[in-house]
């Protein structure tokens, strides 16, 4: 059996960072550090952290007055940080920056008095954190649109002041679908500057696209509710090709591969490369082969730390008072 690679596939420059986010607080201010939700969707990475220190909430109630508590890479709404700053707590944001450009362009819209039309998937954190930012005082509104039946029905106040955003995990084709039934409904709706549709979304889609005229089956590791690895899965059956949706190598069914030449395997951006091995291994333990990187768009993007880890200010917050 050959297995084929995508690239790129697993992290990205956003999950980098927040992961590092967390490791670095744990050594700097001890143990335990607290992370509202899920750091990035990923269970591997979550027990991970857990495992060195990381305590995960679901609300800032359950985090001790004065303890660091740290907003996960799907960012947060400003209600959200006031609420830490009345409990009295330390915040540190792992908030991906791309995340953060969506939350800025909403809120300059809502500004200058236009609706925002918000394209994205209902009880995503993202979506949550996006809304937040959203100040409706100025007269306009947000309205979240999920399908193409939603943009065809979506109305606003004024029809002349609208704008639409994007969720940063989403298909490509299907969100373009989307936007070309609002510009045919609005066309003085104002557009992002740049795609909010994040660089590694759209490469690793890219790269599952090629991926899925090359294989028989194509895996995708992710977690169910990672809306960046379900695009994948999707993406791959839209091509003609099985695409299976797993977390880890346990996941994986014998009978999947039955009759099988080629397996197409990648991964979301939330999933380290230690699980993509141990697909490759599992695999080979059924049916020995070979393994081939396939070639992708090279990925350099790298996102600062907050300024609260970075080196210096850390070694100087670490010094007794």
């Amino acid at each position: 059996m050959h297995i084929i690679l995508a690239n790129p596939r697993g992290y990205c420059a956003g999950v980098e960072r927040a992961i590092l986010i967390v490791h670095r607080a744990i050594e700097a201010f001890g143990k335990p550090v607290y992370v509202r939700h899920e750091i990035v969707h990923n269970r591997y990475v979550v027990d991970s952290l857990r495992g060195n220190g990381a305590v995960f909430v679901d609300e800032l109630d359950e985090v001790p007055a004065g303890a660091l508590v740290i907003f996960s890479a799907h960012g947060v709404s400003p209600a959200v940080v006031n609420e830490a700053q009345a409990r009295g707590l330390r915040m540190l944001d792992a908030t991906c920056p791309l995340v953060t450009k969506v939350h800025l362009e909403v809120n300059q819209h809502a500004r200058a008095g236009r609706s925002v039309i918000f394209i994205g998937h209902d009880g995503h954190p993202e979506i949550e954190g996006t809304r937040g930012h959203f100040d409706r005082t100025r007269g306009g509104e947000i309205h979240l649109v999920a399908n193409e039946s939603d943009a065809e029905t979506v109305t606003v106040p004024n029809p002349n002041r609208v704008a639409y955003a994007t969720q940063t995990t989403l298909s490509v084709s299907d969100t373009a679908r989307i936007v070309a039934i609002l510009k045919r409904r609005f066309p003085r709706m104002v557009a992002p500057k740049k795609d909010d549709i994040c660089y590694a979304t759209q490469n690793r889609q890219t790269a599952a696209r090629l991926l899925a005229e090359r294989c028989d089956v194509l895996l995708v590791i992710g977690a169910p509710h990672s809306s960046n690895s379900t695009r994948l899965r999707e993406l791959g059956s839209q091509c003609g090709v099985p695409a299976y949706l797993i977390q880890d190598a346990s996941e994986l069914k014998h009978e999947w591969l039955l009759g099988v030449d080629t397996v197409g395997l990648t991964s979301g951006a939330s999933v380290p490369e230690v699980l993509v091995q141990g697909v490759i291994a599992r695999v080979q333990t059924w049916w020995p082969g070979t393994v081939v990187e396939s070639f992708g768009e090279p990925e350099h993007t790298v996102f600062r730390l907050p300024h609260e880890l970075r080196p210096g200010v850390v070694a100087k917050a670490a010094k007794p008072a």
